[in-house]
């Protein structure tokens, strides 16, 4: 048995699996997406301050920093902290004032389909580029009609969509473009930092990001009248005169979140140059484990990495992907299927709105994400890609008794 430091031993046969009744091979569990803190002694500080001032909430200091931090980094005129990255894409929405159906991918978290129809919008879903899992172009063509309002793309893994194509798109048939860029923040499309396409993009500060502000969201355009909208709806619909003007809800951001937030930003270059590194030892332990093949980034973007994505052929090595999932949880390897399923496969969408997504179905159905972040090391991916190659080896076996098991 080793720390939650240290390389796993050797796992040469399944008896010796955690699956199976075996010793775990982390002691600790290894997290995809562990909370990165940044300077704690920094984050208690300004905490103080936020206790020695009184002012908790509502648009204090931290949180004006935060957000001109934000949209610095993003290049872009306006940034609105909200709630959570889900409340941000809710508030664009409501802000355009939009109605009928927005066109999306399914390969993202359930969130941004659901923003769409708690707005009383139909999310119409549609297929991806297979190598990139990004919302397909000449599918969004297809798709619309005259009850169509706009384009909702998701930057998946950090990796932007094509968003000439989709801006082409929307411009000729008169449709509103916007982003989900919760993987987003930190990246670019070429040397151009994602946050200023389309009329806005919504980065999320997840715990779970590579920037955290526990909970968080931020709202990012060059559109100011966007802006004062979604600024206005997200504080009960208040105006810049403290006049409530319209109906709104209350999604702001506390002055303690955005203590987190800047703490968290500071730590941003240093978070992402660990999951780089990361990144590149999981290619050199993946490289000899066939049917294990890691999602690839293309170059002329740079990315935060925050995900290290792989898709797990199991016409290879007989290993199903779930039993994979499986035996990794029993070793203290915590991956995760993002996602699986995808949103057209849940309710209330897959009884309403049944449709077929080959492409996208193909890629949910492998997609395996691996433990990174400044808290995993060299060791603990040699001990990963220990475990993959043992399971990969003995994939029909694995896969037999797993099916036993359940």
């Amino acid at each position: 048995m080793q720390s939650g430091s240290g390389k796993a031993s050797m796992k040469d046969n399944v008896r010796d699996l955690g699956l199976f009744g075996g010793v775990p091979a982390f002691h600790d569990k290894l997290l995809v997406g562990r909370p990165n803190p940044g300077d704690r002694d920094v984050f208690m500080q300004r905490m103080s301050s936020v206790l020695d001032s009184g002012w908790y909430t509502h648009h204090g200091p931290l949180l004006q920093d935060l957000e001109q931090r934000i949209a610095d980094l993003a290049e872009v005129e306006h940034c609105v902290m909200v709630a959570n990255g889900t409340s941000g894409l809710e508030l664009v929405l409501r802000a355009a004032n939009l109605s009928g159906e927005v066109i999306m991918p399914s390969m993202t978290f359930i969130a941004t389909a659901h923003s769409v129809r708690m707005h009383g919008l139909t999310p119409v879903f549609c297929d991806i580029d297979p190598d990139t899992g990004c919302i397909d172009p000449a599918e969004v063509e297809r798709l619309i009609t005259p009850r169509t309002s706009a384009i909702l793309g998701v930057h998946l893994f950090g990796q932007p969509c094509a968003i000439d194509e989709l801006r082409k798109i929307a411009d000729a048939n008169g449709l509103m473009l916007y982003f989900d860029a919760a993987h987003g923040l930190g990246c670019t499309a070429e040397q151009t930092p994602i946050g200023g396409f389309g009329q806005a993009e919504v980065f999320s500060l997840h715990t779970t990001k590579v920037v955290n502000s526990f909970e968080g969201g931020a709202v990012v355009t060059n559109d100011g009248d966007l802006a004062a909208e979604v600024r206005s709806l997200h504080c009960f619909g208040h105006g810049p005169d403290n006049v409530v003007r319209r109906v709104g809800t209350n999604a702001k951001l506390s002055e303690a979140a955005a203590a987190m937030g800047l703490t968290s930003l500071e730590a941003m270059p240093d978070s992402i140059a660990a999951n780089e590194r990361n990144y590149h030892h999981y290619r050199e332990e993946l490289a000899d484990v066939p049917g294990i093949d890691l999602l690839t980034y293309d170059p002329a973007n740079r990315n935060n990495f925050q995900y290290v994505v792989t898709k797990v052929d199991e016409s290879v090595h007989g290993l199903r992907r779930d039993a994979l999932l499986a035996l990794l949880y029993a070793e203290n390897v915590v991956a995760q299927r993002y996602f699986s399923p995808c949103c057209h496969e849940f309710e209330p969408y897959r009884s309403e709105h049944p449709v077929t997504l080959p492409r996208t179905e193909e890629m949910s159905k492998k997609v395996l994400t691996l433990p990174t972040g400044p808290s995993i090391n060299r060791e603990h991916i040699a001990g990963i890609g220990e475990l993959l190659r043992t399971a990969v080896k003995y994939g029909n076996e694995i896969t037999s008794r797993w099916l036993e098991l359940a």
